[in-house]
């Protein structure tokens, strides 16, 4: 379900009900010539769409405004919009603590875009990832003080972060793409995995007459098919339902 075309009953059975609430996450980059510059974030769009018939599950509207450098072309008629991790993570910070106040803790942020190193982190993860733990720690305070970790009414915390009711698991950031995933399909920019992704999924935002050999890191993206697009489709399938579903269901 679409949050903007939710009604506050509906609201109120998403937070009774502790359904997953999630953020696509992306940038608007330059591609190639041949696909679409929201290819990151389209990605995570038309993916949550298929699982919008599947599950409860409700769809904030999509970020496309993250830190998408300058490193594989300028901006200059290309349509790269970089902006500065340091901007996102106020904003970020923000957005959490406003569904926090709203009642969800079950908040989930999926990401494709430079997302090979998640461990590690890039500028757009890293600050909403920074943004969800500094939202949390200041609305825990406030809502029950300071010290309230230290309280005798938290001594059973550990136990309940083996049962999976830790608050810092109220938000969570995920790659679209898992290490597993990465070593069944191909994980690159623009070239054959991109590409067929973006066939299967949103086959509009490709143009393969536009394909050229000019870049490097497009030149396989003449072997891509929408076939081989539907196996990586099923895989990142798979991995967010295991995410997104109750550990009962």
């Amino acid at each position: 379900m679409r949050y903007e075309m939710m009604l506050p009953y509906q609201i109120r059975e998403a937070i009774e009900k502790n359904w997953p609430v999630v953020l696509p996450l992306g940038v608007l980059e330059y591609h190639g010539e041949h696909l679409a510059v929201g290819m990151d974030t389209l990605a995570v769009v038309r993916l949550l769409a298929i699982l919008e018939d599947e599950m409860d599950l409700v769809v904030l509207p999509p970020f496309y405004y993250g830190a998408a450098s300058y490193a594989v072309a300028p901006p200059e008629g290309n349509g790269s919009l970089h902006v500065d991790a340091g901007a996102l993570q106020p904003f970020a910070q923000a957005m959490f603590t406003g569904l926090l106040r709203i009642g969800f803790r079950n908040v989930h942020v999926f990401i494709h875009h430079q997302t090979e190193n998640f461990a590690a982190g890039m500028p757009t993860d890293l600050a909403f990832r920074f943004a969800a733990r500094q939202a949390i720690f200041a609305f825990l305070e406030k809502e029950r003080g300071e010290g309230w970790w230290g309280n005798e009414a938290m001594a059973d915390y550990y136990a309940q972060q083996a049962g999976g009711s830790d608050p810092f698991n109220w938000i969570k950031a995920h790659p679209l793409m898992t290490a597993d995933i990465i070593g069944k399909f191909p994980f690159d920019h623009a070239a054959q995995g991109e590409t067929s992704l973006m066939l299967a999924l949103c086959p509009e935002g490709v143009e393969m007459g536009r394909l050229t050999d000019e870049h490097w890191y497009t030149r396989s993206a003449r072997d891509a098919s929408a076939e081989l697009g539907g196996r990586g489709r099923e895989l990142i399938l798979m991995h967010m339902r295991e995410v997104l579903r109750p550990a009962s269901g």
